[in-house]
């Protein structure tokens, strides 16, 4: 873990992702990166220059073979309080809507549902687990099947909820985090959703796959080049500086 530690440190410092006094929920899905996000954050506050709070999130999607028993023991073990909300998000997806790509209304309807949760929680910022990988994965997907140079911020504030969402580990590779699960036995739960591996994304990552094998350094180079497009804005390290002073300021 010491690595992804080094990397969460590191785009703490960079982003300014956390302050004293936060109350941090981890979106929690039962797969690896949010359970390496989960254990990794609650490692880092006893080395934190800054003082927060963790709590865990999950959401059931109404399919009858989901079990989060794993996670909730494991949240247990490590004293992090697990909050789990009731959805049937995938009931609505693929049984009523019959979505033929359901990933994108999927996300939308988990995103609404988690932010809410957060809001009935006291929670002021939510941390997911995408990784270096994914923002990599996301650009690309997004040039190629929308046209455009766009993925997510390592922080975004929703001032209609007075909710920060931040990507703690958005330095860290996916073998990183594989490794991780690996070594200190961490418990994953199967995505029970019927599209799962079989997506746009997962053509993206193996694509991403063999170019890495032609230059193995690519996924640096590419990460590089987002925080170099500054006209873009994208990964603008003080624009989050500035976003924070002037909450700071709305708030006082």
């Amino acid at each position: 873990m010491r690595k992804i530690l080094g990397c969460i440190r590191k785009a703490v410092e960079d982003f300014n992702m956390i302050q004293n006094g936060d109350t941090i929920g981890v979106g929690v899905s039962g797969g690896k990166d949010s359970i390496v996000l989960l254990y990794a954050l609650k490692l880092f506050q006893n080395f934190s220059p800054v003082k927060y709070k963790l709590k865990a999130i999950s959401l059931t999607l109404g399919f009858d073979n989901s079990d989060l028993t794993p996670i909730k023991e494991f949240c247990e073990k490590i004293e992090v309080e697990h909050i789990i909300r009731p959805t049937e998000i995938g009931k609505i997806v693929f049984e009523k809507r019959k979505e033929k790509n359901p990933c994108s209304l999927c996300a939308r309807f988990k995103r609404a549902i988690l932010h809410e949760t957060c809001q009935l929680n006291s929670i002021d910022k939510l941390a997911l687990g995408h990784h270096k990988d994914d923002a990599i994965e996301t650009l690309l997907l997004s040039m190629f099947y929308e046209g455009r140079i766009s993925t997510f911020s390592p922080v975004t504030y929703l001032s209609r909820r007075d909710l920060t969402m931040i990507r703690p580990m958005i330095y860290v590779e996916e073998r990183e985090i594989k490794g991780a699960v690996k070594r200190h036995n961490l418990p994953t739960v199967k995505s029970p959703c019927p599209a799962d591996g079989n997506t746009k994304r997962e053509y993206m990552k193996n694509l991403l796959k063999k170019i890495y094998k032609d230059i193995p350094r690519a996924n640096d180079s590419l990460l590089t080049a987002l925080m170099n497009i500054e006209q873009l804005n994208i990964w603008d390290k003080n624009k989050y500086k500035k976003q924070l002073s002037e909450r700071t300021d709305a708030h006082e």
